[in-house]
């Protein structure tokens, strides 16, 4: 593990709910009501000046979470990486980071299209493929497979 991941957990304390290594790559799940001072501080602290990736994942209607917001974090100075999750479930908001990286602007719009997700304090959460009146998300588990039938 890195010594800079030690550090960055000291800092964030309580807000890391987990932390896995795995083949070299570092990833933290952190506290939902925390992402908002915890990304501010990986920013302007450690230096993750990069937003390289912000996407959704669903796990299944099953699970608990039901879904993960995935940031992929860069220093750009010394070449860091960093995964960042958090999970919510079905109603649940995710606070934007759009203050932090204004880049975070189209990918969560993009994780909101295609999984609706919500980001609290998104300045303009619309559909960024999709139609406004198209029906579902078309990547979460449990969209149709055949997807509707725009027949009926």
């Amino acid at each position: 593990m890195a010594d800079w991941l030690d550090e960055v957990k000291s800092r964030l304390g309580e807000a890391v709910l987990d932390e896995v290594e795995f083949r070299g790559e570092n990833t933290l799940v952190l506290d939902r009501g925390s992402l908002p001072h915890s990304l501010e501080v990986l920013k302007e602290e450690f230096g993750f000046n990069s937003l390289v990736d912000l996407c959704g994942l669903d796990t299944g209607e099953d699970q608990d979470p039901r879904f993960y917001v995935v940031y992929h974090l860069r220093n750009l100075d010394t070449k860091a990486q960093l995964r960042v999750k958090v999970g919510l479930n079905e109603g649940e908001k995710v606070p934007s980071a759009c203050e932090v990286w204004a880049g975070a602007n189209w990918m969560e719009r993009e994780a909101y299209d295609m999984f609706g997700i919500e980001f609290e304090g998104h300045p303009d959460l619309t559909r960024l493929y999709l139609a406004d009146d198209f029906p579902g998300h078309p990547l979460r588990k449990d969209y149709p497979t055949e997807g509707y039938d725009f027949e009926e």
